[in-house]
């Protein structure tokens, strides 16, 4: 387990501690809480019936990275797959943020923070992940292009796009020390 200190000045986003587990350090409560939290947005909020539960949460290799509030409210979550688990490439996904910590630059620390975390990992190599389409233009923002033309997944239309490594960036960079 790594806890993050906050790199953004934004009041909101400071006050939430950052944390990368694998499946076999996650307690009880905080698997509840991403699997709740995952079910609240993907399969009610967004109406899609899907197996999230698809046995890449407990792989050997998958990092479960999250933010939680000082009082331990999930406030966002997503999950790094190793290279060969879902793309060729390290990829992310399951990236969500509960409503109540939407627009406030959760997301863009979130996606930056897995991308340090991947160059650390892996670095040189490049990211494939399966975006939702209405989220292209936010991944573009993060050096993503688009790799496919859309398709459906589980009711809702999706990309795979993918982000290369770029030149002179630092592997660590992004990744505060543990406090």
């Amino acid at each position: 387990m790594i806890l993050f200190r906050n790199d953004r000045k934004d009041k909101n986003v400071d006050r939430l501690v950052w944390k990368i587990q694998k499946f076999k350090d996650l307690g009880i409560d905080e698997l509840y809480d991403l699997l709740k939290l995952r079910a609240d947005v993907f399969v009610v909020e967004q109406n899609s019936a899907y197996p999230d539960l698809d046995g890449k949460d407990r792989h050997r290799d998958t990092v479960h990275l999250t933010a939680r509030t000082e009082g331990k409210r999930l406030a966002a979550y997503l999950r790094i797959l190793a290279p060969g688990i879902s793309y060729p490439d390290p990829s992310f996904g399951r990236v969500v943020v509960a409503p109540e910590f939407r627009n406030q630059g959760i997301s863009h620390t979130l996606v930056k923070k897995a991308l340090s975390l991947i160059r650390v990992q892996w670095p040189g190599r490049a990211v494939t992940i399966g975006a939702q389409v209405y989220l292209e233009n936010f991944y573009g923002l993060h050096g993503f292009v688009p790799l496919s033309k859309a398709y459906v997944e589980d009711g809702i239309p999706h990309i795979d796009m993918k982000r290369l490594p770029q030149k002179g960036e630092d592997p660590g960079a992004g990744i505060p020390d543990s406090p």
